[in-house]
């Protein structure tokens, strides 16, 4: 019903993704965009929409609101306000502003590491200080140090900085340590904002995502909980996104830092967003389907090589993959060397990891998991 197998050629496009190493043999793996078109439903109303002709100023507008609450309730059976909702040009917008109103300058972001890179830089745009806590891998599985989250909290800590489903580590948090980051936020009075865009992407039907702010009405109260549809249907150029903010004071004061500097999304990924939460379900399905089946394949691949390790993907497509054993300088560049282009770790806070972006036909998954053991090899 839907081609994953051969999805349209990016070498010759405006892709950053491919273009990174044009002319040169090098499979690019490593940005987080898929490589396959959007869902039918969504080419369609955009098409629709272009044919409308006109493209002036532009407000959400009610069925575009309509398919997300309805979206987001049949998802993650979580029932949001209409009002809550705050509109935005992309995710990396929502971080930099959480921190912006989160305190004062000079008071410090917890972030757990290793994590998508602008969780890390963030802070130091808003003249915050950046608080790490290292994530630790135990057995097939990365854990959160609970002691050590505690022990790192500082009393003029005013936000912690979540990233659920974990952007690369591939985590899915449990009810149970949602509800310990919402005591933490709630013992230590921190905002938290909670990236939640791969929350479409679940791969491990036994571990569903649970939006922190669905747990309860006081961690709803803290909470700033981002959203979008880029991910999952793969449109981010097309530039939406949406924070969800119940606390009407809170949501005031997100709204106010937004004034003068931040754009209204673009009008077509509108179109596109409603079009993903009304008519995208069934696209995503096989598109989950598929994604399985590439998780397994990276995982007995990497389990195969000497000297490398990988844990099982529960969402996203991305797979963190440790290198440390190969002892190596700069395990990115090695592999570039070798003909793959991977993500480095050191731009997540982990150095001797790569990242490896699955979301691509079979066929240049295969060729590029050997080139990954041709390099170790």
């Amino acid at each position: 019903m839907y081609d994953f197998d051969t999805p349209p050629d990016r070498r010759h496009s405006d892709s950053i993704k491919w273009q990174r190493y044009a002319g040169r043999d090098v499979l690019p793996m490593w940005v987080a965009d898929m490589d396959f078109a959007a869902a039918p439903p969504i080419l369609e109303a955009l098409k629709q929409r272009i044919d409308h002709g006109v493209f002036g100023y532009a407000e959400p507008w009610d069925s575009l609101i309509e398919a997300i609450v309805e979206g987001i309730a049949q998802d993650h059976s979580w029932r949001i306000d209409p009002s809550w909702l705050v509109w935005l040009p992309g995710m990396v917008t929502g971080f930099n502003l959480a921190c912006m109103i989160a305190g004062e300058p000079g008071d410090s972001v917890l972030s757990l590491t290793p994590v998508y890179p602008p969780f890390l830089t963030a802070p130091g745009n808003t003249r915050r200080r950046l608080i790490r806590s290292d994530m630790i891998k135990q057995n097939l599985r990365w854990e959160c140090n609970w002691d050590d989250i505690a022990a790192r909290i500082e009393a003029n800590t005013r936000l912690l900085m979540l990233c659920n489903p974990h952007n690369p580590v591939g985590r899915v948090f449990s009810r149970d340590e949602l509800l310990r980051f919402g005591a933490l936020a709630e013992k230590h009075d921190l905002v938290i904002c909670s990236d939640e865009i791969h929350c479409g992407l679940v791969l491990d039907p036994a571990k569903p995502h649970i939006p922190i702010a669905a747990l309860d009405e006081s961690i709803a109260q803290r909470t700033i909980t981002l959203m979008a549809p880029s991910k999952t249907w793969n449109v981010a150029s097309l530039y939406c996104a949406f924070a969800i903010i119940p606390n009407a004071m809170l949501r005031n004061r997100y709204q106010h830092a937004m004034q003068g500097l931040i754009p209204r999304p673009n009008v077509l990924g509108m179109v596109a967003t409603e079009a993903a939460y009304r008519n995208g379900k069934a696209w995503r399905s096989v598109l989950l389907d598929y994604l399985r089946s590439n998780a397994q394949r990276v995982q007995e691949a990497i389990a195969a090589i000497p000297g490398l390790s990988t844990t099982p993907v529960e969402a996203t497509y991305l797979s963190w993959i440790d290198c440390r054993e190969l002892e190596l300088s700069n395990p990115a560049s090695h592999f570039e060397a070798h003909g793959v282009g991977l993500s480095d770790g050191r731009d997540f806070g982990a150095p001797g990891f790569v990242r490896l972006n699955f979301g691509c036909s079979r066929g240049l998954l295969d060729e590029g998991l050997r080139r990954v053991a041709l390099a170790v090899k």
